[in-house]
């Protein structure tokens, strides 16, 4: 069986929300298996700037060569130069990992149409954006892999999260497509579906005090990574992480006249909890 550094040692990887929680962990971890190139993308230079000189200095990463470019994922012009820029450089990208997001949390009345723009266009557009500018390299080679970081919201929906759950929903059913599409190019796509993960995920202004109280379950960002670099490696077309959460999704699935109830119920009585809290504050 090969071990990570086989497996990555020729590859190019490219991490789109590189400059934190679980896109930084997972450059970490591809640089740390010895991938040949780590193209780290996300919008903010001085973080993707400290992250590239973190590897660069470790003596774990090896030979790994480790760039950064900055880009908005939402702006198809900014990921189109993008895709040409690396393109232009390297050729081509062995795995791409598209993980950039942004959730906002609360009622869809209290929300504007531009928040839920934002969700879907950072989400599932950037998603499409990337994989689309840098697909046709790929089948051409008839090599690659493709990771879209989802979410089990993507099969759960979850009251104050509608336009984030949409959003995760969209790439779940876009990769699905996609991977009966790209059967027989030498190509592969897995979804990578975790439970929530502590990250700066939280930090937006809409969840101000009223972070959830079910964050005692998430996960560390190393989890979401190694199931990446797994997924990297995967025929699967979805990872849930942990994996014990599938019985869940299946159960949703399956009688969701039973499940549909109770998992409502409690969304809604954390949303309702945390508006509460609010009131009281303000």
């Amino acid at each position: 069986m090969k071990s990570n550094y086989d497996k990555f040692e020729r590859k190019i990887v490219l991490i789109t929300g590189a400059s934190d929680g679980i896109g930084r962990q997972t450059a970490l971890d591809f640089a740390s298996a010895r991938a040949m190139v780590v193209i780290l993308v996300a919008r903010t230079d001085s973080k993707l700037a400290e992250l590239e000189r973190n590897i660069k200095g470790s003596s774990w990463a090896g030979q790994t060569k480790v760039v950064h470019y900055c880009c908005d994922v939402s702006n198809k012009k900014d990921v189109s130069d993008l895709a040409q820029k690396v393109i232009d450089r390297f050729g081509y990208v062995d795995i791409l990992v598209n993980n950039a997001g942004i959730g906002i949390y609360g009622k869809l009345e209290d929300q504007t149409v531009e928040d839920v723009e934002l969700v879907m266009r950072t989400n599932y557009l950037g998603t499409a954006y990337f994989t689309k500018a840098f697909l046709a390299p790929m089948i051409s080679r008839r090599s690659g892999h493709i990771v879209n970081v989802a979410s089990v919201a993507g099969s759960f929906g979850v009251a104050g999260m509608a336009g984030y759950c949409a959003s995760k929903y969209a790439i779940l059913g876009f990769s699905e497509s996609l991977y009966h599409e790209l059967y027989g190019t030498g190509v592969r796509i897995t979804v990578v579906s975790p439970i929530g993960v502590k990250t700066n995920f939280f930090n937006h202004y809409s969840f101000g005090p009223r972070k959830p109280n079910y964050s005692g379950f998430f996960l560390e960002p190393q989890a979401v990574s190694k199931a990446i670099l797994r997924a990297s490696c995967s025929s699967r077309l979805e990872i849930i992480v942990p994996f014990y959460v599938r019985a869940g999704v299946w159960l949703k699935q399956t009688f969701p006249f039973l499940l549909n109830p109770l998992v409502g119920w409690l969304f809604r009585r954390q949303l309702n909890k945390s508006e509460r809290s609010v009131s009281h504050k303000s």
